[in-house]
């Protein structure tokens, strides 16, 4: 939860934000039941007189009043009153505050007055009698008053101010107030009240979903950002470690459940305290006393999560990786439909497919039928707690020491403390899930790319584009053996460089070197003297116009696909680039010509086509080195030729890279590498190597006819 939270850092006005109208929706919340039972107990039961102290009373009422009063409820009570010119005593201040100062000191007397006043004739002469002293011992006004008093207390603090209301509803009919007005006016003054909080907690709760899910969309954002930054700066090394398909995922999937999350703990976690503390205040001022049912409610709550965690936790951290799997089974499969249904194997990768996804189906079922069981059940609960609590309160209601409204304020309350926990249960729930996603995408932000730029990194000024190789070997991480080993030439601008060897000698290996895609293990790379790893990777790549051994096309045009390495070239350098990679002739048969849409992964145009385009854009890009990784082999040997005729000029000044299958390609090369297993074993033009390598030998006897192996192919390179 703490990593999900940090994420929100940069937008803590959002968060504060949020709290401040969590706390202005429950004081709303937890306000409507206060709202609802006085609504029933003041403006139903007591006809809308809120308060016990009369404002108005009878001159009688007024001195009789007196007698079970202390001195200082005298004096007050004394200092409270005017006689009006009708006789009948008024309340000189009628506010709110005071009202309810005059209630806490004057309830009591006004119930007992009250008491008294609805004693039988018999009882009350006696009372009289006691009073008087007249055939008795005497008994203080002080002893009768706490008598009276102890059997009033038993009915709790609301039934006593409902008792001292009831006589000042008797005084108001006796004086001539009309209490229908009283009570209607009361009746719309606490519904507009209603209202208003209603309306005040549904406008807090749409800013908070509107804000949380900003934050939590802004959350998604950063993290992909972030997480795209770090994938970007990976070298190769970094990409098979993860797996595409795992990063894909990570970027997707992950990301949303922790946005998901974020939201949910922003709407949820922060506001469920809140109402929770605030319910258990409010319940408490109900006196109601039934406590220990929320008790009972909540542990029972914990009881049944706590084995819902148990049981679907771990299926919950199964599922990430299930979806992981999903995406790479689907992505192997659409990435290789054509060999696929080359061979026949439909049926092999449908089963392959299924197994993976039922396995996630059956994962993702067992997490969704435990909750589906658990609302029911949360539903049970919360209904047999308010059965419980209207069990319990019809008696006390019965016995007269609770009111209907009180017990209709503690129901609402109670399921508002329930929902509460509830709330944040649901949300732990959800946590595990996005603690692994957040785990994962950690994984990959922490993650230091083995390629990166030195502090005091060097920029190539003015290149010449001079590659030497001092005695490089390389060693794939996790390999036991070395891909290439004491790799030792020179490359210099005007020559072109040839590789040649079988299948796995680490001919790709080697050019993948340069642009430091991979960093070598011994030895170093040096351009214009310099170490490569000491030159930025920017200053150096700038360097490099780099064909792929397989075609890569982006989503766009043809034009922004050979514009792609450099943005600032014109249309006629555009058109060059295309005309010398040999890719002329289809683009303009296009309707849009250059601007003809490429779609994703340039599915849309053929193999050579795709190569060409691959071609122009390295050509486009003007630069001091070029290296075509085995570029030339989607192309017919006419196209081939043509598109080194034309390249020659272009590159004349530039230092040239050749990878190659066929020996055709590489004839005119000024100097050609033959590597075996990562070993040089041979080096020189063509006729030199005939004569001196007998690795180049068998691979120019199985590809070149005697003639063809006889001629002299020295000095004439790329550029012929």
């Amino acid at each position: 939860m703490i990593k999900i939270l940090k994420n929100m850092k940069h937008q803590w006005k959002a968060v504060i934000a949020i709290i401040l109208l969590l706390f202005v929706q429950a004081i709303c919340d937890l306000s409507l039941p206060n709202y609802t039972s006085n609504l029933i107990d003041v403006g139903i039961q007591n006809s809308g007189v809120e308060f016990a102290t009369p404002a108005v009373l009878r001159a009688q009422e007024y001195a009789s009043m007196q007698l079970f009063m202390t001195q200082e409820e005298k004096s007050l009570w004394e200092a409270s009153y005017q006689q009006g010119e009708d006789g009948n005593y008024r309340l000189k201040d009628t506010s709110r505050d005071t009202l309810q100062n005059l209630d806490d000191n004057f309830t009591t007397p006004i119930a007992i007055h009250y008491m008294l006043t609805q004693m039988d004739d018999e009882t009350k002469a006696k009372m009289q009698k006691q009073m008087a002293g007249a055939d008795t011992s005497a008994v203080s006004m002080e002893s009768v008053r706490a008598k009276i008093e102890e059997q009033l207390h038993t009915m709790g603090d609301s039934m006593l101010h409902s008792s001292a209301v009831a006589y000042t509803k008797s005084e108001y009919e006796a004086v001539g107030e009309d209490l229908g007005a009283i009570q209607s006016k009361y009746l719309w003054k606490t519904g507009g009240m209603m209202l208003g909080m209603s309306l005040l907690m549904a406008a807090s709760a749409v800013l908070v979903g509107l804000l949380a899910s900003r934050v939590g969309a802004g959350v998604g954002r950063d993290l992909r950002e972030k997480v795209f930054n770090r994938v970007v700066g990976f070298s190769n090394a970094e990409v098979n470690r993860f797996s595409t398909a795992s990063l894909i995922t990570r970027s997707t999937n992950d990301i949303q459940q922790i946005q998901m999350v974020s939201t949910m703990l922003l709407r949820m976690i922060f506001y469920a305290p809140i109402l929770a503390i605030g319910g258990i205040i409010m319940v408490l001022r109900t006196g109601a006393n039934m406590e220990w049912i929320i008790v009972v409610a909540v542990l029972a709550i914990l009881c049944l999560v706590g084995v819902l965690m148990a049981v679907a936790m771990p299926k919950f951290k199964l599922m990430q990786t299930l979806v992981d799997k999903v995406n790479l089974v689907a992505r192997e499969i659409l990435t290789g439909l054509s060999v696929i249904r080359a061979f026949g194997r439909e049926e092999l990768e449908e089963k392959r497919f299924d197994d993976a996804n039922r396995q996630l189906t059956k994962t993702m079922l067992f997490t969704n039928r435990a909750m589906t069981f658990m609302m029911p059940v949360m539903m049970l609960i919360m209904n047999a707690v308010s059965v419980l609590i209207v069990w319990v309160s019809a008696n006390r209601i019965d016995a007269g020491t609770l009111q209907v409204g009180t017990m209709t304020a503690f129901i609402t309350y109670t399921m508002q403390i329930v929902m509460s926990f509830l709330m944040i249960c649901m949300v732990s729930i959800m946590l595990p899930r996005a603690a692994v996603a957040a785990e994962r995408i950690d994984e990959v932000v922490r993650t230091e790319p083995t390629i990166e730029d030195l502090p005091d990194s060097k920029t190539l000024e003015n290149a010449r584009g001079v590659v030497e190789f001092d005695h490089v070997s390389f060693k794939y991480p996790g390999a036991q053996d070395d891909s290439l080993s004491d790799i030792t030439f020179t490359a210099r601008p005007g020559e072109t460089t040839a590789i040649i060897g079988s299948t796995g000698s680490g001919k790709s290996t080697l050019v993948h070197l340069i642009p430091r895609f991979y960093d070598v293990t011994d030895g170093c790379i040096r351009v214009d003297g310099t170490d490569i790893r000491r030159l930025s990777q920017h200053s150096l790549r700038a360097q490099i116009g780099f064909v792929p051994q397989k075609g890569v096309l982006f989503s766009g045009t043809i034009a922004s696909n050979i514009c792609y390495g450099e943005d600032t070239i014109d249309e006629a350098g555009m058109k060059e680039a295309a005309k010398i990679a040999q890719a002329t002739e289809f683009i303009e048969e296009k309707h849009d010509g250059y601007e003809s849409p490429i779609a994703q992964g340039g599915s849309n145009v053929s193999g050579g086509q795709k190569q060409r385009l691959s071609i122009a854009r390295a050509i486009a890009k003007d630069p001091k080195i070029y290296i075509f990784d085995d570029s030339f082999s989607a192309l017919d040997f006419k196209t081939d030729t043509a598109l080194r005729r034309a390249l020659g000029p272009k590159v004349k000044d530039s230092t040239v890279f050749i990878v190659a299958q066929r020996i055709s390609t590489i004839l005119y090369a000024d100097q050609i590498l033959v590597l075996d297993e990562g070993r040089l074993v041979g080096k020189g033009t063509h006729s030199q190597l005939m004569q001196s390598c007998e690795e180049y030998q068998q691979i120019a006897r199985s590809q070149l006819s005697e003639e063809e192996l006889s001629a002299d192919y020295s000095g004439k390179a790329v550029k012929d």
